[in-house]
C-alpha cells in the first residue's frame, strides 16, 4: 500500500513538475525516479485529473496514460498565475490553519504550511480577515483528543467505550495512553488492560472517555516507526490465516481500508485481494457489506460461512 496522505500529496506535487518537463515519460522510469511501484504511480495518475487550479472544477489536469507512457495534454492551460476568488481564498486559509494544528504532522511540513499560509494571508487582503473568524474542528480537536492529550501529559489511565467495526460492538476497557499521531485520521497508541497488549485506537470511534485517577504505567515497549506505514495500522503476523477476497470495481475501497499482502487487478476492473487477519470470522460482515460487489474466495470454510450468513440475512429480510 502507499504511504500516508501527506507523503502522497508531497509526491504528487513533485510529480506535476516532473511530468511537465518530460512529455511522454515512460511509466517505468517515472516510478523508478520516485521510488514507488508502477501500480502506486498509476493510482496517483488516477487522482491527478481530479486536481486543478480552481475549486469550482475548471482547469483540471488533463493527464492520462496508456500503461507505458504518460501524457499531459494541457500543461500550458494550468501554468497561468493562480487567481483566487474571495471564497476560494477563505476556504484555503481555513483548511490550511486546521491542517497545521494536526498532531503527527512533520515539523518541516508544518513550518512550510505556515509560511505558505502567511503569504496567502498577505495576498488575500480582506478575505484573510474573514477566514480568521472561521475554524474547522477535526475529531482530534474535540473532547476525546483533549482528554487523551491530558492523560499523556499527566500520566493517567483512561476508561473508554470503544466501537470495533470488525465485531460491530462497543467494548469497555481501561488503557494506558502512549502517544497520539495522525495518519489521515487521528489515533491513540496505548496499552490496553483488557487485552493486555498494545492497541491502536481511532479517536472518532471512541464513544465515551473518562480520565481516571490511576497512574498510567504502560510496559516498556519499542515504539513503531510511523514513517513507513506500508503495512497499515493493524499489525498482522505471518502466522495469521490468509484470506482471499475478490471485489468488483465498486468494492475497490477494501484495498484502501484493509492492510493487505497483495491486490491483483481483475479483467472487470475489480481486485483480487490477499490479506491476513488473526480473526477471519470478522470478515463475514465485510462480505455482507459488499453484497454483489465482492465475495470471499478462500479459505473455503469462511466463504461457505459468509454465504450462509448472507442467506440467513436475506431470509430474515423477506420475513
Amino acid at each position: 500500500m502507499a504511504g500516508n496522505a501527506i507523503d502522497q500529496t508531497r509526491r504528487m506535487l513533485s510529480l506535476v513538475t516532473y511530468l511537465r518537463e518530460r512529455p511522454g515519460a515512460r511509466v517505468a522510469e517515472v516510478a523508478r525516479a520516485f521510488g514507488i511501484s508502477e501500480d502506486e504511480l498509476i493510482s496517483d495518475l488516477d487522482v491527478l485529473p481530479l486536481c486543478g487550479t480552481s475549486f469550482r472544477g475548471g482547469d483540471l489536469l488533463d493527464i492520462d496514460t496508456d500503461g507505458e507512457r504518460i501524457w499531459w495534454h494541457n500543461p500550458d492551460d494550468v501554468a497561468e498565475p493562480l487567481r483566487l476568488a474571495a471564497d476560494e481564498a477563505t476556504a484555503l486559509l481555513v483548511a490550511a490553519r486546521a491542517v497545521a494544528t494536526l498532531p503527527g504532522l512533520r515539523e518541516g511540513d508544518r513550518d512550510a504550511l505556515l509560511r505558505a499560509t502567511a503569504k496567502l494571508e498577505a495576498a488575500a487582503g480582506e478575505a484573510a480577515g474573514a477566514s480568521a473568524r472561521l475554524s474547522v474542528t477535526f475529531e482530534s480537536e474535540g473532547g476525546v483528543f483533549a482528554d487523551v492529550d491530558r492523560a499523556i501529559s499527566e500520566r493517567r489511565r483512561l476508561w473508554l467505550r470503544y466501537y470495533s467495526p470488525a465485531r460491530d460492538e462497543i467494548t469497555e476497557r481501561e488503557v494506558d495512553p502512549i502517544r497520539l499521531f495522525a495518519v489521515g485520521r487521528t489515533y491513540m497508541e496505548a496499552w490496553c488492560r483488557l487485552s493486555e497488549a498494545r492497541r491502536t485506537f481511532r479517536l472518532d470511534r471512541v464513544v465515551e472517555i473518562k480520565l481516571l485517577d490511576e497512574a498510567s504505567d504502560p510496559p516498556r515497549i519499542e515504539l513503531r516507526d510511523l514513517s513507513d506505514l506500508s503495512t497499515g495500522l493493524v499489525q498482522t503476523g505471518a502466522e495469521d490465516p490468509e484470506v482471499v477476497v475478490e471485489v468488483a470495481p465498486g468494492g475497490r475501497w477494501v484495498a484502501e481500508y484493509y492492510p493487505h499482502d497483495s491486490a491483483e487487478e481483475l479483467p472487470d476492473g475489480g481486485l483480487r485481494i490477499t490479506l491476513r487477519t488473526p480473526d477471519p470470522g470478522s470478515l463475514r460482515r465485510l462480505a455482507l457489506r459488499l453484497g454483489r460487489d465482492g465475495r470471499i474466495v478462500s479459505p473455503p470454510e469462511l466463504a461457505d460461512s459468509a454465504r450462509d450468513a448472507a442467506q440467513r440475512a436475506l431470509a430474515a429480510y423477506g420475513e
